[in-house]
Formats: C-alpha cells, structure tokens, sequence
C-alpha cells in the first residue's frame, strides 16, 4: 500500500482557514435566520395582557422612542419602547379607566427626549390627576427634562444616594472647521446676505459661535427655562427666584439638598414606592404602559370617519424610505397626503412635524401636496418638538398651526454647502485632477477645486431666490406681507411661545387640541384616529435590507451591527455625531434648510 504523505504545514494552515470560513458562513446564516424567525414572531404574536382592578400604570421616560414606535429592527434586544403619541393616548385613557387606581413615573436620567415632548406629556399628567387619580414619580437620578415632567405628581420620589439635575438649560454647536482644515477640505458657504441667523452652514466655516447665533440661541434657551421654572414654582408651591437661586447654587443636586430645597418629597427605595402605592392608593399591581397600549390597540374601533395624523418626524430627505431608513422622506409624505385627501372616510388631517429642516427640494414636494389636499379637506399642523426651517415651510399653508411653548419652529432660511478638496487630494493623497470641457463652467463646479466665479454666483442666486420663495410661501399662509415675514425671518428660530406672538403659529397645545380642531372644522364628534405612513411589517422591513444594494460594500450582518450600534451608544454621541453631520454634507444635493444647534438638557 502507498504511504500517504502528511500536508505540508501550508496545506494544513489553508484547510484549517477554510475550515474557519465555512463554519463562520454556516453560524452567521444560522444566527440571521434565527433573528429573522424572532423579531417575526415578535411582532406577528403580541399577548394582550388584560387589565385588572387596582392597576398602577407605570411609564419609563427611556422607553419614549420619539412620537411614533420605531421599526422592531432598531428596537430588537433592546428594552421596550413606546411612541410619544401612544403614551399621551394610554394615559389620558388611563384617566377614566376605573381598573387604573394611579400612575407611576420613572426616571432614572437616561430619557432622550426634547422639552417640547416634557411640555405635551405633561399636559396629559395633568388631565390624569384632573380626572381625582395619584401621579407618583421615582428616580435613581432625574435629568433636567424629566425633573420638570415629573414635578407633576403630587408624590416626588428620590432615591437616597440620587440627583436632581436642575442647573439651567445649555445648548452646544460643535464646530467642523478646524477638523476639516487637518483634512485639507474647504467648506464654500453658500447663503442669502440677509440671512445672519441661517447659522447651520457656520458649523463648517467657524470654529465659535456668530454673534446672531449666540444670540438667538440665547432668546430660544431663556424662553425655554422660564416656561419650565414657571412651571415647576406651580407645581412645587415655590418661588422662580428660589428655583433660580438653587440651581445657580447647585444647592439641589444631591439627594439630601434636594429634599432639604423641597425639589423633591422624600428620599427612599423603589420598593417604598410600592408599598406607598398599595396601602394609599389601592394599587396591588403594576402595569407596564407598553403593555396597556397594546390592550387598547386590541380594542378595534367602530367609528367610520377617522381623522389621518400624518407623521413627518426627522431630517427631511428627498425620495422614499427604506428598510431601516429614519427620517421625513418627501416622497412618503406626498404619498400620504394624497391617501388621506382621497379616503373618503377621512375627514381632516392633522400633520405631526418634529423635524429640524432637510433638503428643500423634498420641503417643496410635501408643502405642495399640503396645499393640494388643503383644498378637499381641513389640514392642521401638530408641531413637535422642531418644526423649523424646512419643517416650517410644510406646516405653513396649513388651515391652523399648533404649537406647544417650547417648541422649536421657525428658522425661515436656506443655505448651500459646496465641499473643496482640493487640497485634501494634493497634500494628503497625492491625487490630482486636470481637466477638458467644451464650454467655459463646465468644470465650474466640482469638489475638486473652488467654485468658479461664475458657478458662485449662480448658487448665490439659487439661494437667495429659494429664500424669497419660502418667505413668500409663509406670507401667503399666514396672511402676512413679505416684509413682515422676512422681518421676523432670516433664519431666525424662535419658541412656540414667541411664535404665537408673531404670527408664525396659531395657537399653544398638544397633539390632542390639533385633533380636536380637525374634527371641529370637519363637522365630526366621534372618529377613530387613522396613522400614516402606513407602518411597514418586519417581514418587509427584511425583504428591503436584503434588496438595498450597499454603497460602502458593507455585507447585510455588518449594516445591521452598525445600525443597532449606532442607535444604543450614547457613549458614542460626539463621535456619532461628527460622522452622521460629515455624511450628510457628503450624501446633500441642493440647497438645504436645517436647525443650527443642539439644545442640551
């Protein structure tokens, strides 16, 4: 018999890699159909947990995921979530439930929501003990934010080693340009003269804040605190100045000062809380507010005329989103409009907006399309916690604008960015380009070299005729002169509170009030709420991530990774927030219209 010679040690190295891959392969495809059969049975088999006498609801202020649930695929692993809309909804109904003997607040300091969001939940706080039923808050730690929320229970809870984070609002601009001058990229700003406090586009340009910056900042963060102390000296039977004094003092910070200061009733333990809840107020269990909501969606309503709530939450883009895809995508809002002005059953649309601005190509689509169905049916906007810039120019042919005090809406301004890498290529890379063209611009624009005088006046005019476009829209809405608007324009963000005031919203409240005025200028008493867009099923969700073709090469296990990375580390924030601001400049055709800043609480 032949003696079989042993594999050289290179043969054994390259089976053994093999080997390696073809297990990696088969346990990767194992692993993705087993998430695939799991967040389908997650959302196909929800169990309806029925409510039973003596309940005490309980929210999370963490489990608030924005005013609509996010897709199962950004959410799965982690703890449950709840819309905005859907909480106000279960809590006002938790009012007049007899089996719901109280409410139980928690915060623990990691609630990633917006004052305007506080404003509005609190309001249905406030219906809920109006109806004669306990609030009851409890912290480990409670943010600035979830602090003014929770000062609506009539118990305020802390736990004994906590904090109360009351020190006064700041807002942060983190600035691009030094980091972009290390890369050898200019950044060309593009925008009306008139436009000072259009301040987006300085993030690129400056490495500090412009003098009309800091001080429309400085209006918008004032107006802000002073609704929220004003509010919280009501609730806590208080003075402003004392609420002022202590958190200039940070004399209300840790947990014995706090409850010396009277920011909160009584240091103990979340299981006090318990008992505190069962031998007052009756209350023998506790019920998740997750779980409530979905007893009520189970509860199929009767009506036959309903009121569409359209939703346009995050940065406006232009086409349809897919998959994943987060934002106001224009084509999906057109879409929706157009289904709602058609559904005869449909009598008035409430437009939800919570978006800092975006492209003003999609911006014109869906204010085109608000006018449109404007003239079949009612249209009120609902303004969350951003209706500015491009967010504004959608609501402002609207029949009525609501707004709550601390919204931010405004920003009436566009801006163009145009990237210059020349030096980038040369210095850093080594690359460099020449060039041929049949006629003088056309290489006048490209972001291999500085725009051509010609090309820069040409986007000069872009802009500057976008603006008057969009000052002249907000006239025609608003029934005002063009000189009026662009007096309170110019880029400027202003607070629903002063928004009110010069003439760029109707009137203050909530998403319910904007209901209420549909259904009044349509001639309806009852109606069941209709939500669009329509909310795409996990199993088509999967069916668009296998079908998007990768523009960075990523394999599908990898784009999943990074999306639930992207979205679960706040650790992250600073750096996260670079790449998605240079990715979005990157990615950006056109003009656009965006907030300026982020607002720190």
């Amino acid at each position: 018999m032949k003696e079989r010679k042993p594999l050289s040690f290179g043969m054994t190295m390259l089976a053994s890699a093999l080997g390696v891959v073809i297990v990696s392969v088969l346990s990767g495809l194992v692993m993705l159909i087993m998430t695939i059969v799991m967040l389908v049975s997650m959302s196909s088999s929800k169990d309806v947990t029925y409510v039973k006498n003596n309940t005490v609801l309980t929210v999370n202020l963490d489990q608030i995921s924005g005013d609509r649930e996010g897709s199962p695929l950004m959410s799965f692993g982690k703890n449950s979530s709840v819309g905005l809309v859907d909480l106000m909804g279960a809590i006002r109904v938790a009012a007049n439930d007899s089996k719901i003997s109280a409410l139980l607040i928690k915060d623990d300091g990691a609630a990633d929501v917006s004052w305007a969001s506080f404003e509005e939940l609190r309001a249905a706080i406030d219906d809920f003990r109006a109806a004669g039923k306990p609030v009851v808050s409890y912290a480990t730690s409670y943010s600035t934010g979830g602090y003014y929320l929770c000062t609506a229970a009539e118990q305020v809870c802390l736990h004994p080693s906590g904090m109360v984070d009351f020190r006064g609002i700041g807002a942060e601009v983190m600035y691009y340009k030094d980091l972009l001058d290390k890369l050898g990229v200019e950044m060309q700003l593009i925008r009306p003269e008139s436009c000072a406090y259009k301040s987006a586009g300085e993030v690129y340009t400056m490495n500090h804040m412009s003098d009309a910056n800091r001080e429309q900042i400085r209006a918008y963060i004032g107006s802000v605190w002073s609704t929220a102390v004003a509010d919280i000296a009501k609730s806590r039977k208080m003075s402003v100045e004392e609420l002022n004094r202590i958190a200039d003092d940070l004399t209300g910070l840790l947990a014995d000062d706090a409850c010396a200061n009277r920011l909160v009733d009584t240091l103990c333990f979340e299981e006090d809380v318990r008992q505190m809840l069962k031998n007052q107020y009756g209350g023998k269990q506790l019920m998740g507010v997750e779980k409530y909501i979905e007893n009520q969606k189970a509860q199929k309503s009767k009506e036959k005329n309903s009121i569409a709530v359209i939703y346009a939450e995050g940065t406006v883009q232009d086409g349809s989103a897919k998959s994943m895809d987060e934002g106001v995508y224009g084509d999906d809002i057109v879409k929706a409009l157009r289904q709602a002005m058609n559904d005869d059953n449909v009598k008035a649309i409430v437009l939800r907006v919570n978006s800092p601005g975006g492209q003003a190509t999609a911006s014109e689509s869906m204010t085109h399309a608000v006018i449109q169905a404007k003239e079949k049916k009612p249209v009120i906007v609902s303004m969350g916690d951003l209706a500015a810039s491009a967010g504004y120019e959608m609501s402002c042919m609207a029949d009525v604008i609501v707004a709550q005090p601390m919204t931010i809406t405004g920003s009436i301004g566009v801006f163009g960015t145009i990237p210059n890498v020349q030096k980038l290529m040369r210095q850093k890379l080594g690359l460099s380009t020449d060039t041929v063209s049949t006629n003088r611009n056309a290489n006048g624009l490209t972001a291999f070299r500085p725009l051509s005088p010609a090309a820069m006046k040409l986007m000069e005019r872009n802009v500057e005729d976008f603006y008057k476009v969009f000052v002249g829209r907000v006239a025609e809405g608003r029934h005002m002169t063009y000189d009026a608007v662009h007096e309170i324009a110019r880029g400027r963000v202003w607070t629903g509170a002063d928004a009110v005031k010069n003439g760029l919203v109707d009137t203050l409240g909530g998403l319910d009030l904007a209901l209420r005025i549909a259904a009044e200028k349509a001639g309806v008493e009852h109606y069941a709420v209709k939500e669009y867009p329509a909310e795409k099923d996990v199993m088509t969700q999967l069916m668009e991530l296998f079908g998007e073709q990768s523009n960075d090469d990523l394999n599908l296990m990898t784009k999943v990774r990074l999306a639930w990375k992207w979205k679960r580390c706040g650790g992250w924030q600073a750096v996260s927030r670079v790449e998605n601001e240079l990715r979005y400049v990157s990615e950006s055709e056109g003009v656009q219209a965006l907030l300026p800043f982020v607002i720190m609480n």
